[in-house]
């Protein structure tokens, strides 16, 4: 199955694939609203503004995997981050990124290295995957690469030209 064609569920309980987003290309986000990364949801929400008009959404998957760190549930999720960071991109249901549950989806993308050419399980909150319409992986950024990097930056800009 290709990437792009992975069942997934809204927080809404709707089903949809990154595929049928109809973007170019797709920041796939595994979030939190509880951890010490949760202020990356502003820049998130920044690039959303600046590119989704170009072919570009961010994609939010909410994790309790790390810390305890996502313990509400979708509606309440969905209150904070569109009360606290108006949070315009789709959100998805908590979703296990490592670990003998892991989606389908993180499955695949995990297996894609980082820039210092390293694989595996995703390291904590917001580690962030870039994904064409093909359903090919981009690029991946470690939990600690801003959104707004200037290596995410020109990742999205190429990926949309």
């Amino acid at each position: 199955m290709a990437l792009g064609d992975i069942s997934l569920r809204t927080l809404s309980g709707e089903s949809a694939t990154l595929g049928g987003l109809g973007r170019k290309a797709v920041l796939v986000v595994n979030v939190a609203s509880k951890c010490g990364l949760t202020p990356q949801y502003s820049g998130l929400e920044r690039l959303q503004e600046r590119f989704g008009d170009k072919g570009f959404t961010v994609a939010g998957f909410p994790c309790n995997q790390f810390g305890g760190q996502e313990p509400g549930t979708s509606g309440e999720i969905a209150q904070f981050c569109s009360a606290t960071y108006g949070v315009t991109f789709p959100m998805f249901e908590k979703t296990d990124v490592n670990g003998p549950e892991r989606h389908p989806l993180y499955a695949e993308l995990v297996q894609t290295p980082d820039a210092d050419g390293a694989a595996g399980d995703v390291q904590w909150n917001f580690e962030k995957f870039l994904v064409t319409d093909e359903g090919k992986v981009l690029a991946r950024f470690r939990p600690r690469t801003e959104p707004e990097a200037p290596e995410v930056v020109a990742a999205i800009e190429a990926a949309l030209s």
